[in-house]
């Protein structure tokens, strides 16, 4: 793909850019920048560089808070597993966070339910089968660093300003694409 001035200016006006502010953005200035949307100069290699990276530094990247689950199904350390298996399954949900006083204290999954069905379901709380905790990323975070995550964990926790706010899975991030 050659890149003209022509192709860079419907670049510009895509983004809602004026010359001037691409121009700025670019470290050219704008005559400079009208002179190469017109074709009449031909720009260094790294002029077409720096403009073709603020257009795509201006890229909307998604961020995790754009995928992330605001309502937390959630339990606390002393609930019986029975409980936990029945809030599992009213939400459809196959793995849960184990909170106490607002701490991510450890998580519940299917697996870990089917590892203890030998055991007494009536006399086992949450807190005497919980795994680690899941990890937690920030709301801001690009939804690029989910994959490794995920790769090893069944959820991540999305937090804001120190307080955990959401839950990704791995079907949130599918439903990216």
């Amino acid at each position: 793909m050659v890149i003209t001035g022509d192709y860079i200016k419907g670049l510009r006006k895509e983004r809602g850019l004026s010359q001037t502010e691409l121009a700025k953005l670019a470290g050219i200035s704008q005559a400079h920048m009208a002179k190469i949307e017109s074709e009449k100069v031909d720009p260094r290699l790294s002029t077409v560089n720096r403009i073709l990276s603020v257009f795509s530094s201006l890229e909307k990247q998604t961020l995790c808070s754009d995928i992330m689950t605001r309502s937390i199904a959630s339990v606390k350390p002393n609930a019986p597993v029975k409980k936990v298996i029945t809030i599992m399954r009213s939400h459809g949900i196959s793995q849960i966070p184990v909170f106490d006083k607002g701490n991510q204290v450890g998580s519940i999954r299917e697996t870990t339910l089917l590892q203890n069905m030998e055991k007494n379901l009536d006399d086992i709380k949450a807190k005497d089968i919980a795994d680690k905790p899941f990890p937690v990323v920030d709301s801001g975070d690009p939804v690029d660093i989910l994959p490794p995550l995920l790769d090893v964990h069944p959820a991540i926790l999305v937090s804001e300003s120190g307080k955990i706010c959401g839950i990704i899975t791995k079907s949130d991030l599918l439903g990216l694409k």
